[in-house]
């Protein structure tokens, strides 16, 4: 496996690094500001910072997770039915912790610099907190005591922020009779706005079912506006990834989007 993840590793950078260079083209084409140099070159040194926390956590993820899969009175099998109940339930754990970490200003602090970014492209979508991985999986810890595979949770937490990755660009509009099911780049705007009607709304990470039965589900309305209600933090990675934390310590940390 392992001689073939560096090759599988390059070619979903270059996917990825394609459509991001698509998506500038179709900014630039259709006259619409949605790269910023200096906060482009921010995202990028911030998802440098977030995969290599990955690779550091991924010991500690499995770990956790496997410890508290051996205390579960029943072990599920590890087959394609169980990783479909697998995924489903990390959905609604996510949308959870998700929602939590927009209302308890512990939590907030590790959200705070993906809410940051004021324009919306796929190179804001892993503006991912470096030390989120630390957390993350202790909201995963009751599906392992259902008995789900260690490995299968993580996967399922895995793709579900890989699918999460398309949804941050303006370059794809409403998506019909999808809206309100699944999350969507128009939902997601939505979840990214400071506009009054968008704060706090949306936040399935691949079924949006979770918010429509919770009450927080927002259709795209009006014209997004991006970024924290407080405005911009700036350019410097290292201030965006711990800002949340320093005003935490300091008794200022707002929560808000």
């Amino acid at each position: 496996m392992k001689r073939y993840a560096g090759p599988y590793r390059i070619w979903v950078l270059g996917f990825l690094l394609l459509l991001i260079l698509a998506e500038i083209i179709w900014g630039w084409k259709n006259d619409k500001k949605i790269y910023d140099i200096k906060e482009t070159f921010s995202n990028l040194a911030i998802l440098a910072g977030f995969h290599f926390s990955k690779i550091l956590f991924a010991g500690y993820q499995l770990t956790l997770l496997g410890f508290f899969t051996r205390l579960a009175p029943v072990k599920l099998p590890e087959n394609a039915w169980v990783f479909l109940l697998t995924f489903i339930t990390a959905d609604f754990i996510y949308y959870w912790f998700h929602r939590m970490s927009h209302f308890w200003k512990p939590l907030w602090a590790f959200h705070m610099v993906h809410h940051s970014a004021m324009h919306m492209n796929l190179t804001a979508a892993y503006r991912l907190n470096w030390l989120s991985a630390i957390i993350s999986p202790l909201f995963f810890i009751p599906a392992a005591l259902l008995g789900m595979p260690a490995d299968f949770i993580v996967i399922s937490y895995a793709l579900n922020l890989a699918y999460q990755f398309f949804l941050h660009t303006e370059a794809v509009d409403k998506m019909g009779i999808l809206e309100g099911f699944i999350d969507t780049p128009a939902a997601h705007r939505v979840h990214h706005g400071s506009n009054a009607i968008y704060i706090d709304k949306n936040f399935g990470g691949v079924l949006l079912i979770w918010d429509k039965l919770f009450k927080t589900y927002q259709p795209e309305t009006e014209k997004v506006n991006y970024g924290l209600t407080t405005g911009s933090m700036g350019y410097k990675p290292f201030v965006l990834v711990f800002r949340g934390f320093a005003e935490l310590f300091k008794g200022k940390n707002k929560v808000n989007s």
